[in-house]
C-alpha cells in the first residue's frame, strides 16, 4: 500500500537500494596489500607470524587494529527519503 505521493513498493525499493549501495561500498574497499610488517606501525610490538601469513600486507597488531575498528567514522550518505516538506516544494 502506497502512502501519500509514493508509489507501491517504494519503501522496499529504498531498502534494496540502500543495501545495494552499502554492498558496493564494502566490495570496493581494499584490504591490506603488499608485504606485511614484522612490527606494528603504531605501537612497535611484534606482529605474530600467523597473522602476517593470514593477512598479507598487515601493518597493525591485533590490539591496534581493534582500536581502529572501534572508532566511529563519519561518512556521508544519501537521504533517499527526504522530508515531506521537500517533496511539496
Amino acid at each position: 500500500m502506497a502512502g501519500g505521493w509514493a508509489k507501491d513498493g517504494a519503501v522496499s525499493e529504498q531498502i534494496e537500494a540502500s543495501i545495494s549501495d552499502e554492498l558496493k561500498r564494502m566490495q570496493a574497499r581494499k584490504g591490506p596489500q603488499g608485504e606485511s610488517l614484522t612490527h606494528c606501525a603504531d605501537c612497535e610490538e611484534p606482529i605474530p607470524r600467523k597473522r602476517r601469513l593470514a593477512l598479507p600486507g598487515v601493518k597493525l597488531c591485533i590490539d591496534c587494529q581493534q582500536d581502529r575498528d572501534g572508532q566511529y567514522k563519519v561518512r556521508g550518505g544519501i537521504n533517499r527519503r527526504g522530508s515531506k516538506d521537500s517533496q511539496l516544494k
